[in-house]
């Protein structure tokens, strides 16, 4: 018997079966020469025992492990909603997954992160890895998809049409009569903060609004780098009626900090994020942001891993998916232009 909290052997399976190791091995790597009997009996032992092969054991025996990564830098609720729609795609693929994630979330900022967790991941554990939002340009020796990837990447990728999506955003708020909108970016490397910066900047040009360089603030995607940028936008002698934040983290923090400082939303701010991540929802006023199918980029991308692992994609390598406008409570016209 093996000893209590020991990993099961594939010598425990053979006693267990009453038949030797080098028939239990046969019967796990799928080879020849063992009757249906017998690997019914292996089979049985091994459903008991709760034996699983190693992953490094298997992938030295063949040339692929069947099991794929999931590189990302902190579990939130974007990545969440991600990991759903990868698990979806991978559901009866006979594809495994492995997730490699930091400890905790911004803290352990460091160039290089997602390079370090491919380099531990790509080879012998997996055929290959999703990398959700890499802070720089990847490059590994299995196959990888990036979703979000940094600008001018020319790794495969999946990303939500994020210049359409954010100039959606400022066409609602001018619609409603706004022309003083405060953005705050996210980082600045990343593709999509980029293009939703640019969608506000288009946005307003095509409306004859200037862009005011005051009125923009640099955050990271980092909720906290939000709240002392949406101070200092709502501290000004002339504030912004409304603003927008390039993710929903970084919008909900901007509503807390209009409550912290008595201002009622929307009726004193409009606020609109981008991601339409579960709490957006739940928020007090409900959130109008971008909806970006966070579900759908890690169904896509995991589609694509797949298929780029097996040899049998054939499509374009750089996904642009759509993205809609979530309207909710959290937006209004302006208080000047309301009729008292």
């Amino acid at each position: 018997m093996a000893e209590v909290g020991a990993p099961v052997t594939m010598s425990d399976v053979a006693r267990a079966a009453g038949v030797s190791t080098a028939t239990v091995s046969r019967v796990v790597n799928g080879r020849y020469g063992v009757s249906a009997s017998t690997i019914a009996q292996v089979r049985s032992a091994i459903e008991r025992l709760g034996y699983e092969s190693s992953l490094v054991a298997t992938s030295l025996r063949r040339s692929r492990t069947n099991v794929l990564g999931l590189v990302t830098h902190s579990f939130q609720s974007y990545t969440a909603e991600v990991l759903k729609g990868v698990m979806q795609a991978l559901s009866r693929s006979g594809f495994d997954l492995i997730i490699y994630a930091n400890s905790d979330l911004y803290e352990t900022y460091s160039e290089g992160w997602e390079q370090r967790h491919l380099t531990r991941l790509a080879g012998t554990l997996t055929d290959g890895c999703i990398v959700v939002t890499p802070w720089g340009e990847v490059r590994s020796s299995i196959p990888v998809v990036v979703i979000d990837p940094v600008k001018g990447s020319s790794v495969p990728s999946v990303t939500a049409d994020n210049l359409a999506g954010a100039t959606s955003v400022v066409e609602h708020l001018l619609a409603l009569g706004h022309r003083r909108i405060g953005f705050i970016a996210g980082r600045s490397r990343l593709e999509a903060a980029w293009s939703r910066e640019e969608g506000y900047r288009r946005a307003l040009v095509a409306a004859g609004v200037p862009v005011d360089p005051e009125l923009i603030g640099r955050g990271d995607f980092n909720p906290e780098s939000a709240a002392p940028l949406a101070r200092a936008l709502l501290e000004r002698p002339d504030p912004p009626t409304a603003i927008f934040a390039a993710s929903d983290g970084m919008a909900l923090k901007v509503l807390e900090v209009a409550k912290q400082m008595g201002l009622v939303v929307p009726r004193d701010l409009s606020v609109v994020g981008f991601d339409n991540i579960p709490e957006s929802a739940l928020a007090e006023p409900g959130l109008t942001t971008v909806d970006q199918s966070m579900y759908r980029l890690g169904y896509e991308a995991a589609r694509m891993l797949k298929s780029l692992v097996t040899g049998e994609w054939q499509g374009d390598r750089r996904l642009l998916l759509p993205t809609g406008l979530v309207i909710r409570g959290s937006t209004s016209p302006p208080a000047s232009t309301v009729e008292p």
